[in-house]
């Protein structure tokens, strides 16, 4: 799954027929390390999202927008300065490098035609976006990179733009086939490992397919190979790399019975028949969005909530500690009764002393059987009893006081879980409103002050439709929960929830069309599995019952209920219907 130098070539032939020629029309930053660019050109407009995130760098046209900050950052401000409405000259990726160099064409403040350079770099963690003079003298990047950051280079205001050759690697699109096998002869180590690491913009998917179009084993070490085999791989990587000289490209995603598996822009065949299908696109840009469109979603949320689940878990732990400590106590008191039992007995025998005893043996009533009570030789039998009693009384108390303590700490950390529960649910920013609402009104986080606006909430509940028509909805977080379950659901409607985890309420309507199918309750069961804790497991237990048997715990946080003689059944953690529009 490389965003490998192949990729990039088969992106800037998709741009060159696309955007070069354009004229830019509008230039926003939705993200800190994000452009969206628009172009129009053919009569069209085209959006050009680039994206430098260490964690997931892209670059691919999209027909979707995306919400911009009020206020603009100073690099998307400085590109609206300058390049705010240049013309897109050309298009070039540099070797096979994972760059792209943007050659734009505007004119300056006096009017005269000036040329500058938007140059991406799609490199892992390393990715970056920088805006560059003519001449490679760097005006500003998306990301500043200082000495101290980099010993290899600085991406600074006013230093020279180069790329980077941190490892020596060939160009393999002006490779000669004596040099190619002069190259992997002598390297130590198997052909695959060999292609991509000794090649620009080589992956190692791309380098297995290669061996498997030379019918060679990409585990033999490469300078172990024959003249033949190594006459041979030449022979087809060449090959390979004039199909990207020329632009014929296939772009395509392989899918195992788990998901997507792979992505390329060459056939895949080392792929085929293990089990795998293969989907073709007509657009590289379009299968990148499809590809990764979810998973940026995700690592944009989890970016977002990282301060949100940073807090729950800081209480988390705080209050698993203290849990622990508080049943440790409480099982200290567990011997408070043998202190009630000696006085008792010191009371009713205590007659039997002479006075400067260490212990005194007698027949415990209860039981029937000797017991051993130890004495203060220097108390009389009486006060040897009520200093039992005492003790009694001091643990009884601290029993009743822990008792009432536990159960607090008990639902406080329920209470967090299904937070947790509810921040892994999140797909949308706003899907994070309510929960950091839930962490003010509970003191977790510091509340806004009396004039700060409250934000709109916008997230809604999960609604799919099941096989058989009937409508299923799964709250998001504990607010949602609490308004599914006693706002929204009538009272022959269905509820459902993992067992004993955290997790969404799921509510299937009836709708008075009388009995439901097994189906419905086996898919509704299957999505209040896999929105819970439990999702990663092969099976979770769910109970299931009718609303109008559910009740509200008096005074407990919101989402949480009581219920008895509910059904059960055992479903595997699954989200295979789609969601109703």
């Amino acid at each position: 799954m490389a965003f490998d130098g192949i990729t990039i070539a088969n992106l800037v032939y998709e741009f060159k027929s696309t955007l070069e020629g354009g004229k830019i029309a509008k230039i926003a930053q939705p993200e800190k390390d994000e452009l969206l660019i628009a172009v129009k050109n053919n009569r069209e407009t085209y959006r050009l999202q680039i994206s430098a995130s260490a964690s997931l760098p892209l670059i691919y046209l999209t027909e979707n927008n995306k919400p911009s900050p009020l206020t603009a950052p100073n690099f998307c401000m400085l590109l609206r300065k300058h390049i705010g409405s240049a013309r897109i000259l050309s298009i070039t990726q540099p070797g096979l490098e994972r760059i792209l160099e943007f050659e734009l064409e505007h004119l300056d403040e006096m009017g005269d035609l000036c040329r500058k350079k938007l140059i991406v770099e799609i490199m892992g963690k390393h990715s970056n976006i920088i805006f560059c003079k003519e001449d490679g003298t760097i005006i500003d990047s998306i990301k500043h990179v200082s000495a101290n950051m980099s010993s290899v280079r600085e991406v600074l205001p006013g230093r020279e733009y180069f790329i980077p050759q941190t490892v020596a690697k060939e160009n393999p699109l002006t490779v000669t086939e004596a040099d190619f096998c002069r190259i992997i002869k002598a390297a130590p180590m198997t052909v695959q490992k060999a292609l991509y690491n000794h090649f620009t913009g080589i992956s190692p998917i791309v380098a297995e397919e290669v061996c498997h179009l030379a019918s060679i084993d990409s585990d033999l070490s490469a300078n172990g190979l024959s003249e033949a085999e190594l006459t041979h791989l030449a022979h087809t990587f060449c090959l390979l790399m004039e199909d990207v000289k020329e632009g014929r490209f296939s772009p395509a995603i392989i899918y195992d019975e788990e998901g997507p598996l792979e992505y390329a822009s060459i056939p895949l065949t080392c792929l085929e028949g293990k089990g795998c299908r293969r989907e073709d696109w007509s657009s590289i840009s379009a299968l990148l969005e499809n590809y990764y469109a979810s998973r940026d979603s995700r690592t944009r949320i989890r970016q977002k909530s990282a301060d949100l689940r940073r807090i729950v878990q800081t209480a988390l732990e705080r209050n698993y500690k203290k849990y622990d400590l508080q049943l440790k106590q409480l099982k200290d008191t567990e011997k408070r009764e043998k202190y009630r039992i000696y006085g008792e007995l010191l009371n009713t025998y205590g007659y039997e002393l002479a006075g400067g005893e260490k212990s005194f043996s007698c027949i415990n009533y209860y039981t029937g059987e000797e017991i051993s009570i130890p004495l203060d030789p220097q108390l009389s039998a009486k006060d040897n009893a009520k200093r039992h009693f005492d003790k009694y009384n001091k643990l009884k108390r601290t029993f009743e006081a822990l008792t009432q303590l536990t159960d607090q700490t008990k639902a406080e950390i329920d209470h967090l879980e299904s937070i947790s529960s509810a921040l892994d649910i999140a797909l949308a920013e706003n899907d994070l409103v309510q929960i950091k609402e839930e962490l003010m009104e509970y003191g977790y986080v510091k509340k806004r002050r009396p004039n700060d606006k409250r934000p709109k909430i916008t997230s809604k509940p999960f609604h799919y439709i099941s096989s058989d028509g009937y409508h299923i909805y799964v709250g998001k977080n504990n607010y949602q929960n609490e308004e599914l379950t006693f706002r929204f659901a009538n009272g022959n409607d269905w509820w459902f929830h993992a067992k004993g985890i955290p997790g969404s309420h799921v509510i299937l309507k009836n709708d008075g069309k009388g009995e439901l199918p097994d189906r419905a309750f086996e898919e509704a069961g299957a999505l209040a599995a896999f929105y819970s804790k439990g999702r990663e497991n092969e099976k979770v237990e769910i109970d299931y019952i009718q609303k109008k048997n559910i009740k509200k715990v008096t005074g407990a946080a919101p989402g949480f209920v009581i219920y008895h003689t509910n059904y059960s059944l055992v479903a595997i953690p699954s989200c295979n219907l789609k969601e109703a529009e």
